[in-house]
């Protein structure tokens, strides 16, 4: 297997659950010997490219109707047992913002299952306002945002904060 046809190999197994050790077996029942370490790298890029390939499509959808179309857009995804439960209780950020007069959409959460070293947990953060960003959470558990597209709101941090709180409750 060449370089690109084990990115695609990993991009499939991934979101269908296997755990990157199970994969790194696979790869070596097809002869293809990787470090876990390399796989690790490999599997990292992926997401970041999936994530990147992402945001573009939620950025084609602002209009009248963009709350109703990411509540929609959430419920179509494939999403544990946390995320469902956040769906309904991450709405009412939304409704107090636009009862304040700010239009802001609904700050959503989302956990990586590949975890970066040093960290406890990490993932994408989608802001009411729009602003992007990666969050690391770790293990003396301070809260960081790597590669924002923008600033956050104060009201942005706070929704961040309660949706973190909601995902690991």
């Amino acid at each position: 297997m060449d370089q690109k046809q084990i990115k695609e190999f990993i991009a499939k197994r991934v979101p269908e659950g296997y755990s990157l050790s199970k994969i790194q077996d696979m790869l070596k029942e097809q002869n293809v010997n990787i470090t876990f370490m390399e796989l690790r790298l490999l599997a990292s890029e992926i997401e970041e490219n999936i994530w990147k390939n992402r945001e573009p499509e939620e950025t084609k959808k602002p209009g009248p109707e963009s709350a109703e179309l990411s509540t929609e857009s959430d419920r179509e995804l494939p999403a544990g047992d946390g995320e469902e439960e956040e769906t309904p209780l991450s709405e009412e950020p939304e409704e107090k913002g636009k009862g304040k007069g700010g239009i802001t959409g609904k700050t959503v959460v989302e956990l990586s299952k590949i975890v970066r070293p040093g960290a406890v947990a990490s993932g994408t953060v989608k802001f009411g306002s729009g602003v992007t960003a990666e969050w690391i959470l770790d293990q003396t558990g301070r809260l960081g945002l790597d590669k924002p597209t923008g600033k956050p709101t104060e009201q942005d941090i706070r929704e961040f904060q309660m949706e973190l709180q909601k995902l690991f409750a």
